[in-house]
């Protein structure tokens, strides 16, 4: 029933009723000459300009209690037999905000009060003491049509002019939705897409350090050099995450572009990675890429290779691992290849059970166009994606 105003809203309808109230009063007892006539024709003016005065205040506030005021004002003046005056004008105001600001019952109320008004005003000005003329007949009906189509006129005009005030600030608000709605989608996206990029750099990066952590004990006493270049492999591959890990934590923090994006230039460093955590990678690119594929597609296949290549170092048997990677025209394909270690659960995520990983490399996929498949073959777990090019630029 009632709408939250702010404070200097509330001000303002209190201070424009107290300021109606005073002019109406006095306006209307000098229209009636009642000024020095009748104190009881003057006490009379003054609580009908209190009625109108009221229902301005709450006008915005409670359109629904300022419609109810306004006509309790008008029963007022017409029982105490006064002459239209100054406080009518109040009646527009609480008309206006009915259809501006009301519940759709109080809008639809102050659209029955424009009809019910205005054949009530044309009764009481033809019949009332003071326009009575004779009272309605054949001969004052013209007059009274005429009073009629105005009095309707001016209520209808009030009430449809809020209407359209209420149609503009509910597309205002349904923009603003809209907008907050459209922010809070892209807001996510980016979340999601940096979560999953999180995800890849922290898992590849720890499954290559596992292994160089490993090897480097088991090599300590036997092979120095060995240890050495194990744990320089550690040490080359925690900086690298940790600045790719800062670089996405700023992203995070701050609503700026995002950063630069791994390429398939930086597939050679993946490879060599995986090659120093002690994996045979075998790597066949037939076609070559025909030109520069589009960036999308670059950053798709290098997450999809690095999770898939983290998935052999961890659920793999430290066989062999080969990807095959197929760039033509249109389309790029991709396949990796890793024996299943003996006791492994189909190289740790399953088919029925994925991981974060093989869900990341399904949205990758998915995203860019394509689609993946990964899934047990026999003692190898073979990943495969299929992802559009488009023309290479």
């Amino acid at each position: 029933m009632l709408r939250p105003l702010k404070p200097a809203q509330l001000v303002t309808d209190v201070v424009v009723a107290v300021v109606f109230f005073a002019v109406a009063w006095a306006a209307d007892a000098v229209i009636t000459g009642t000024v020095a006539d009748s104190t009881t024709a003057l006490l009379s003016g003054g609580v009908v300009a209190l009625f109108f005065a009221a229902a301005l205040a709450v006008r915005r506030m409670a359109p629904g209690i300022a419609l109810a005021l306004a006509w309790a004002g008008a029963l007022v003046q017409m029982g105490l037999g006064r002459p239209p005056g100054f406080s009518d004008i109040a009646i527009f105001g609480v008309l206006y905000a009915t259809a501006a600001y009301g519940t759709t019952r109080v809008y639809w109320a102050g659209f029955a009060s424009t009809l019910v008004g205005a054949l009530v005003i044309t009764v009481y000005l033809m019949a009332g003491p003071y326009y009575a003329g004779g009272g309605l007949s054949w001969r004052t009906l013209p007059l009274a049509l005429l009073m009629l189509v105005a009095a309707g006129f001016a209520l209808l005009l009030s009430w449809t002019v809020g209407a359209l005030v209420r149609t503009a600030l509910r597309a205002r608000q349904n923009r603003e939705a809209q907008q907050r709605a459209e922010a809070e989608a892209v807001a996510e996206q980016e979340r999601v897409r940096i979560a999953r990029d999180m995800h890849d750099v922290v898992a590849h990066s720890l499954a290559v350090v596992i292994a160089q952590a490993d090897g480097a004990r088991y090599a300590a006493g036997a092979d120095p050099d060995a240890a050495t270049a194990a744990l320089s492999t550690i040490s080359t591959t925690a900086r690298s995450a940790l600045a790719d890990v800062r670089l996405l934590l700023t992203q995070l923090r701050h609503s700026q572009g995002d950063g630069p994006q791994p390429t398939i230039a930086d597939l050679e460093t993946l490879y060599a990675q995986v090659r120093a955590a002690g994996v045979p990678l075998r790597v066949d690119v037939d076609p070559a890429p025909p030109g520069e594929p589009p960036a999308a597609a670059q950053l798709a296949v290098y997450r999809i290779l690095q999770e898939a290549l983290t998935n052999a170092l961890r659920h793999g048997d430290r066989g062999p691992v080969s990807v095959r990677l197929a760039w033509h025209p249109e389309r790029v394909e991709l396949e990796v290849r890793n024996r299943v270690a003996a006791g492994a659960a189909a190289a740790g995520p399953s088919v029925s059970s994925p991981g974060h990983g093989l869900i990341g490399m399904r949205e990758r996929a998915q995203l860019a166009g394509g689609r993946l498949e990964a899934a047990a073959s026999g003692d190898e777990f073979v990943v495969s994606a299929t992802l559009p090019v488009g023309v290479p630029a």
